[in-house]
């Protein structure tokens, strides 16, 4: 992650000086600056994560450079264009579920970085499954699916019906692979329990194609209708860098008569390939508790990155949901005010 202001302590720690560097940087930097802060102690982290609860200023990625450690907060709490205020979701009462990291895009801004070569990763059935039935009797009210692009799996059918089964979900796709056997693998889901949700980032291709790859907007927008063709109720998504580009959207939006509910803008975020966009700390977002191969994630936006992990253990499912909702405690004791919803649907 880029940084407008780079501090090397070296050494330091909070007991030998580290501190009236930290309020120095505070004072010459304007709310919103990120500051790099790398050392050559890595237990300096965990007294740096307790100062900027304490402060205000979110730790929004904690990572290596050169083999020393590096730490990224920004300078206060800065509300996110674009990110409702709304903060009364309960904990769990979504799930989000990464199906696969490979893609059949290379999307510039991915917040896990997926592409072609990305390698898969896959939740599996087996899994999916079982955390189908466990999130039915923890009462989850939605299932989102999402990647990579999960109609990249063979059995992407039978994940879906164990999901809707257990809840309402919607899948987040780019719509174009909606062919063939995949063709088949939808006409066979129930309509009632099923939304696809497609990624469509602009009114015209030239935006949509910049980031995602030429002749993308028109093979999108040919899934589009495919899937109403099917039956299918479609949800448009648009992953926007500014105010203009979201305004263009709505008014493409109002003009295709498209549903406030159908409808997601959201901002690019600073993780994963992006180059720019919001950073997103811990203490920016409620989580909304989101599982990989990997494990228990607090939000989707960060599904890959060491800042967001809650725990490698996904089972049983009602303890990983415990720990979200203890970790969600912790940061209530000094920055629980800071958090936002973030949607990614």
């Amino acid at each position: 992650m880029r940084a407008d202001v780079d501090l090397d302590i070296g050494r330091k720690t909070f007991a030998s000086g580290l501190l009236p560097e930290l309020i120095a940087v505070l004072r010459r930097s304007q709310p919103g600056d990120l500051v790099a802060v790398v050392g050559d102690k890595e237990s300096v982290g965990a007294e740096l994560e307790t100062w900027c609860r304490f402060t205000g200023n979110p730790l929004v990625e904690a990572s290596t450079d050169k083999g020393r450690p590096r730490w990224v907060f920004r300078c206060g709490a800065v509300a996110a264009p674009g990110v409702p205020v709304e903060d009364n979701r309960p904990v769990g009462s979504r799930l989000w579920l990464y199906t696969n990291f490979d893609c059949n895009l290379h999307c510039d801004y991915c917040c896990v970085r997926s592409s072609p070569s990305a390698p898969r990763r896959e939740l599996g059935l087996g899994r999916v499954q079982r955390i189908a039935r466990e999130a039915a009797e923890l009462g989850v009210k939605e299932i989102f699916l999402t990647g990579g692009e999960p109609f990249l799996l063979e059995d992407i059918g039978e994940i879906l019906l164990s999901c809707a089964a257990a809840a309402p979900t919607t899948v987040l796709t780019n719509g174009m692979l909606f062919m063939g056997r995949r063709a088949e693998s939808l006409r066979a889901l129930p309509r009632d329990r099923i939304v696809l949700q497609i990624s469509l980032d602009s009114a015209t291709p030239e935006l949509h194609d910049l980031h995602r790859g030429p002749g993308t907007w028109a093979r999108t927008r040919e899934g589009i209708q495919r899937a109403r063709a099917q039956g299918f109720r479609v949800r448009l998504a648009a992953t926007v860098s500014t105010d203009a580009e979201a305004e263009a959207f709505r008014q493409f939006l109002d003009e295709e008569q498209i549903a406030a509910e159908d409808r997601v803008i959201r901002r690019i975020a600073l993780r994963g390939a992006a180059s720019e966009g919001i950073a997103l700390g811990r203490a920016d977002l409620v989580p909304e508790i989101t599982i990989t191969a990997e494990g228990v994630y607090w939000h989707p936006v960060g599904a890959e990155d060491a800042d967001l992990l809650v725990t490698r253990d996904i089972f049983p499912l009602s303890e990983a949901f415990a720990t979200v909702r203890r970790a969600f405690d912790r940061e209530g004791e000094h920055a629980h005010k800071l958090a936002r919803i973030f949607n990614c649907a």
